[in-house]
């Protein structure tokens, strides 16, 4: 049983394209339901990326900026899975990957903590 995801998952060329945000204090109930409706939406409205997952992290990042003495916590995450590399340009250009930012940008403080994984 083990076995099984990392079997499952060997040979993959997908990219999964991760990152994780600071939340404002002060997003409405309606807000976050905006983004999590928004997020769910990307699957249908993007070629090539296949999922999302979201969720506040089970332990927060920190991230320092400019100021060392106050970090900002990275509470919550988003990642998606693209079939492959192109997938990743495709919704970086797309309007709705633009429509969809003017909602994720009610709920985080400016900033995230970005990063890819690559499938071997």
């Amino acid at each position: 049983m083990a076995l099984a995801p990392s079997s499952a998952s060997a040979g993959e060329k997908a990219l999964m394209h991760c990152f994780a945000f600071t939340v404002i204090d002060g997003a409405t109930a309606a807000e976050w339901k905006a983004f999590t409706d928004a997020t769910d939406e990307l699957p249908g409205k993007i070629e090539g990326l296949e999922r999302v997952w979201y969720g506040k992290l089970r332990r927060p990042l920190r991230q320092f900026g400019r100021n060392r003495d106050e970090p900002n916590l990275r509470q919550w995450g988003v990642c998606m899975e693209m079939k492959d590399e192109a997938a990743l340009q495709v919704y970086a250009d797309h309007e709705a990957h633009t429509a969809w930012v003017s909602v994720y940008e009610k709920v985080r403080v400016p900033g995230t903590t970005t990063f890819d994984i690559l499938g071997q």
